[in-house]
């Protein structure tokens, strides 16, 4: 049976249910601010704590960040802020708002949420990003792209378009997952998408909630997904039995991970393998926030189990597999960042097993991890006033 731990974040929802429409459309934008750039003076690299193997360097502070991604060919910064704002940060350390972002439903966990390059950005300068968008008294994750017009005093998105909709909208304002990721050869769009807190979505092939989905550039389901047959939204599933995804990322030989909060304990590094059920609610290594118990994973129970799971819970939020020349040692290691563990992650990746291998305390709840262009890597704290930490070798 599942091991009865300490709690993390305790949430509240109720169920109620819509349809949506996964048909592109125009995106109502948030009112338009005058984009400002605002220098930061870097504070000297210096360790966290006795015996990190990394300097830390404060950047910045932003405002309930959310998540980052660094523009090709560059080493200019996009960074999300739950609220709704989108803030590019200029190699020289300027920040600048970004007008023309979508307005977004800023309760709970929902808000705006990640952003990714797409593959033709140096040609096309397309960005992908996820928000939660409201629908009457419900809300759901939904994902645009747009193109990034800047020239280092002001930037914009421009024709920023819907490509897809969680379906249906719901109640309650947790679970989103959207986390963003293209395939290696870029040919192909991932989405995590959370099951929204209502639990038995996450085994129903009729919704895409709970799953991480396989789409095309333009938000179309790809052909060849697991469950295309069965037309609908079935075919944008490429696994199912989800709770909240919040990390997704390739390694270097083409494997997709996902990392996952679990309930009360539970929290998961997962493989995704195409067709795959990864069990919830119907099996967990955690319980459920009432102290009742949900079935262990265990060999033979017809779902996939995580490579590396977690109790006492970490609250997983993020995910980068390292491939850059700072840190040597870490390549092709999965590092995550965890709020309730308030700690940065590694984990070591061998071909499909993964092995837990460093926890460092870093004193806040972590939101996001990337790695920048240069290898070095990069940190978010999450919440009002977040910092922005550059990781060094010491």
């Amino acid at each position: 049976m599942a091991v009865r731990l300490v709690s993390i974040l305790s949430v509240a929802a109720s169920v109620a249910l819509t349809a949506c429409s996964a048909t592109p459309a125009p995106v109502t934008l948030a009112p338009s601010a005058a984009a400002t750039a605002t220098a930061t003076s870097p504070a000297p690299p210096a360790p966290i704590a006795a015996g990190m193997p990394f300097a830390v360097q404060e950047l910045g502070k932003f405002d309930q960040p959310w998540a980052m991604t660094f523009l090709p060919g560059t080493s200019d910064a996009l960074i999300t802020q739950r609220g709704g704002a989108l803030k590019l940060r200029l190699a020289d350390g300027r920040v600048l708002d970004v007008a023309g972002v979508p307005s977004v439903a800023a309760a709970g966990q929902g808000g705006l949420g990640d952003i990714i390059a797409a593959p033709t950005y140096a040609a096309d300068r397309t960005v992908y990003l996820s928000w939660a968008a409201a629908g009457g008294d419900k809300s759901g994750a939904e994902v645009g792209r747009a193109t990034l017009a800047a020239d280092g005093s002001s930037a914009r998105l421009v024709d920023l378009t819907t490509i897809w909709r969680q379906q249906p909208k719901t109640t309650g304002t947790g679970h989103y997952g959207h986390r963003l990721a293209f395939s290696p050869d870029g040919r192909f769009l991932f989405i995590t998408s959370g099951e929204r807190q209502k639990f038995d979505p996450a085994q129903d092939l009729g919704t895409n909630l709970g799953k991480v989905l396989r789409l095309n550039p333009d938000g179309s389901p790809a052909a060849g997904n697991p469950f295309a047959d069965r037309g609908g939204v079935a075919a944008e599933i490429w696994t199912d039995g989800h709770r909240n995804p919040l990390g997704i990322a390739f390694d270097s030989s083409g494997n997709l991970w996902s990392s996952e909060m679990g309930p009360r304990g539970g929290d998961e590094l997962n493989l995704i393998v195409p067709g795959r059920n990864y069990g919830w609610p119907k099996v967990s290594n955690g319980s459920q926030y009432s102290g009742e118990d949900i079935p262990d994973h265990a060999a033979g129970d017809g779902f996939e189990a995580p490579k590396a799971w977690w109790n006492p819970s970490i609250s997983p939020s993020s995910l980068m597999i390292y491939t850059g020349s700072e840190f040597p040692d870490w390549n092709g290691d999965a590092f995550i960042g965890a709020l309730s563990g308030q700690a940065l992650i590694r984990v070591h990746l061998d071909g499909a097993t993964a092995t837990k291998a460093d926890q460092w305390a870093m004193g806040a709840r972590i939101r996001e991890v990337e790695q920048a262009p240069d290898g070095t890597i990069w940190v978010l704290e999450d919440g009002p006033g977040g910092r922005l930490l550059r990781l060094t070798k010491p």
